[in-house]
């Protein structure tokens, strides 16, 4: 058994440092040395609504450390990427070509416990404990099933590479695999943050030919700039209807509205606000995942709009990943600049704290491997 750090919720919405003991791969699993880490919104969200005991992350990238007996696509020393959309390949959404929404594996769909690697292979305090979305990357390791990880063949910091298997995914997906931005389009992005700047990129990547990013923030719209946005707009707080931001787009896109917009912020009250940036038989994506009820009025679908809820930018992993990685190597795509902040896992309560409070992009636990410790209560 190995003895490893790791970020526990508790089940009633607190969350602390403390030991695991992580045990030995099933025939199809892989045992992997976490070196990083993402801090994504959905981790916070998980330990505030989940009403159980977890590993708490679900981005991350590190080594291979062992493998089951039936692992063939990795071995002891490769470097992966993880990602918690594990497909199984058999069933019917998997053949149909959405391995995102495995009918079998996917931790988001209803799906249970079956793209898990074996439970009792991590405990804490001599139980079993689940690792959130079947990963738990906020832990010094983490078995997991060998579909859940990516070989990474490319020169990049394990920090950046940490954050492609989602925040990246979801922004870029969105936009390249779900909406499919043709090249001289309008795209709007409501949202600067992580995603939104990512879905900055891939409308760059995909020759949009005005992106428009829109923010409270003044800062969050410079970077969105240097992202590769082409225009910004700060909108009000007080403008939930998009009233004053309607007006701007259409300014810029000759009086009819964009031809996609993508909401990024998780705010329910913006759920609709795509819908009202876009043209007639536009495009609009709900990319942050909103879950809450949202009531919209029909006159927003006027006439002949496509609204589309996308999950984790409809992800093929195995083709999605090297796709990003070869973007970024040939400098067309920017992950490193995306880490605002590393945090040692220590201090995982100021990586929240900054996250929830907007000042960071995207922040990234990193890993130093140590002996057993004391644990901290948050």
């Amino acid at each position: 058994m190995i003895k490893s750090k790791a970020v526990i919720s508790d089940g009633n919405g607190q969350y602390h440092l403390d030991n695991i003991e992580v045990g030995e791969c099933a025939d199809d699993e892989v045992l992997i040395k976490i070196a990083a880490a993402g801090i994504c919104h959905t981790d916070w969200d998980s330990i505030q609504t989940w009403n159980k005991p977890f590993i708490v992350g679900h981005e991350g990238a590190g080594w291979v450390q062992a493998v089951g007996s039936k692992v063939t696509k990795v071995a002891v020393g490769d470097k992966v990427i993880l990602n918690w959309a594990i497909p199984c390949g058999e069933c019917f959404q998997c053949r149909e070509g959405n391995v995102h929404i495995c009918e079998t594996n996917s931790p988001v769909c209803g799906c249970g416990l079956a793209g898990h690697a074996k439970i009792e292979s991590s405990t804490h305090n001599q139980q079993p404990i689940e690792r959130s979305f079947h990963l738990g990357t906020m832990s010094e390791y983490a078995i997991v099933k060998q579909a859940a990880v990516v070989k990474l063949n490319h020169e990049i910091p394990f920090a950046a590479a940490s954050i492609i298997g989602c925040g990246v995914m979801t922004g870029w997906g969105s936009v390249v695999n779900a909406a499919n931005v043709k090249a001289g389009a309008s795209v709007c992005v409501i949202g600067c943050g992580g995603v939104g700047l990512n879905a900055i990129q891939g409308a760059k990547n995909s020759g949009a030919a005005k992106i428009i990013a829109i923010d409270i923030s003044e800062d969050r719209l410079a970077q969105a700039k240097e992202f590769g946005a082409t225009h910004g707009i700060i909108a009000s707080k007080d403008d939930t209807d998009f009233i004053d931001v309607k007006a701007q787009v259409r300014a810029l896109t000759h009086g009819r509205g964009a031809d996609y917009a993508f909401e990024c912020t998780a705010i329910p009250a913006l759920g609709s606000a795509p819908l009202a940036l876009i043209r007639s038989a536009g495009t609009a994506v709900q990319v942050s995942g909103i879950e809450q009820r949202i009531d919209f009025d029909c006159e927003l679908f006027e006439w002949d709009k496509i609204y589309i809820n996308p999950l984790y930018g409809m992800c093929n992993p195995e083709r999605d990943f090297t796709r990003i990685l070869d973007l970024y190597q040939q400098g067309e795509l920017k992950l490193e600049e995306l880490v605002t902040k590393t945090y040692k896992i220590e201090d995982i309560a100021e990586g929240f704290d900054d996250l929830l409070h907007g000042r960071i992009a995207k922040g990234v636990v990193v890993f130093e491997h140590h002996e057993f410790f004391e644990p901290n209560e948050y």
